[in-house]
């Protein structure tokens, strides 16, 4: 039974693999042109960026929902910012290579402790092991883009500095770049590299935008365009931006804390189960064996599941303020 079942994986394998290589290729040529169209000079007219486009969140604008389904089938390319924005050097390709190798590893690992039926253990766990490069990401992501917010107000006080001691704002993201340790040293010294490369400053600062995606980030972006269209002190525009960044911060420390009892709740919760089942698979493998072959077992057994997930996700609904 073994043999069939690692055959068959191999043959997933080979045909993944063929269509991510194929797949690569496309997504390096279309960079390519991307970085082709940011080294373009001024001869061409930069695209126009708007600052309320920078400030609004993301909306619906009246898509029909088949419009908004096909447009979140580019999978491809949204799992490639998500890894851009989470600092890591991954393409699709090598994301793919990972889920495949964690659903090969979760395959054996069914087989090894077939709990419900050896394929269906096999099914589960290797689909289960799949996803775990995804959580992976999302959680050094959101790790990055923390650590990235929790720097930004030091950011913004050093550029509102260096432009009191009479530096250009060029100069000083330069600066910037050079003193502010990573990640969002390396933000900014990509900024002012687009900009030394030709690029406007509404286009850097619109890409910059794209990846890190903060609410504080946009923030910063509108006030530097602003006040290169109208004019006035940006070091005291940034000051004060800081100052109400610092204050929010604050206030997600108290929300945190008053919260932390729930997520506690909701993580007790959700782990439980699981050391509970394989601390059964360890010491009497057949009582869920047993479980599992029953018919009204296995229904038991998916309402435990569904009703675990279904928890998790309403507790983190609850717990989750945004500020």
């Amino acid at each position: 039974m073994v043999m069939p079942f690692l055959f068959a994986f191999l043959i997933l394998f080979v045909v993944v693999m063929v269509a991510a290589t194929l797949a690569s290729k496309y997504w390096d040529n279309k960079r390519k042109k991307q970085v082709s169209s940011m080294l373009q000079t001024d001869e061409e007219k930069p695209p126009e960026v708007s600052i309320s486009n920078l400030l609004m969140e993301p909306t619906d604008d009246g898509r029909s929902f088949m419009e908004k389904f096909i447009e979140n089938l580019d999978v491809a390319q949204k799992l490639q910012a998500h890894m851009s924005q989470a600092g890591l050097s991954w393409t699709p390709m090598k994301f793919l290579f990972i889920s495949i190798v964690c659903a090969i590893i979760g395959g054996v690992a069914g087989v090894r402790f077939p709990v419900i039926g050896l394929g269906t253990t096999s099914a589960v766990s290797g689909c289960l092991m799949a996803t775990l490069p995804y959580f992976y990401v999302r959680r050094t992501r959101a790790k990055r883009l923390g650590k990235l917010e929790e720097q930004f107000p030091e950011a913004l006080e050093f550029l509102a500095r260096s432009m009191r001691a009479g530096h250009a704002f060029t100069i000083s993201l330069e600066m910037l770049g050079e003193e502010l340790p990573e990640p969002l040293g390396q933000e900014f010294r990509t900024l002012f590299n687009e900009q030394n490369l030709g690029a406007a400053l509404e286009v850097a600062l619109a890409n910059l935008t794209n990846r890190v995606p903060l609410l504080d980030m946009r923030f910063f972006a509108s006030s530097v365009l602003l006040q290169k269209q109208t004019g006035g002190n940006l070091a005291e525009i940034l000051t004060r931006l800081a100052e109400v960044i610092r204050e929010r911060f604050r206030l997600k420390g108290q929300v945190k804390a008053a919260s932390a009892h729930g997520r506690l709740t909701a993580t007790i919760l959700m782990l439980m189960p699981i050391f509970t089942l394989f601390a059964l698979l360890v010491v009497s493998p057949g009582y869920i064996q047993g479980m599992a072959k029953d018919s009204d077992g296995k229904y038991l057994i998916g309402f435990a599941v569904v009703g675990q997930i279904l928890g998790n996700y309403f507790i983190r609904k609850i717990i989750n303020i945004q500020v």
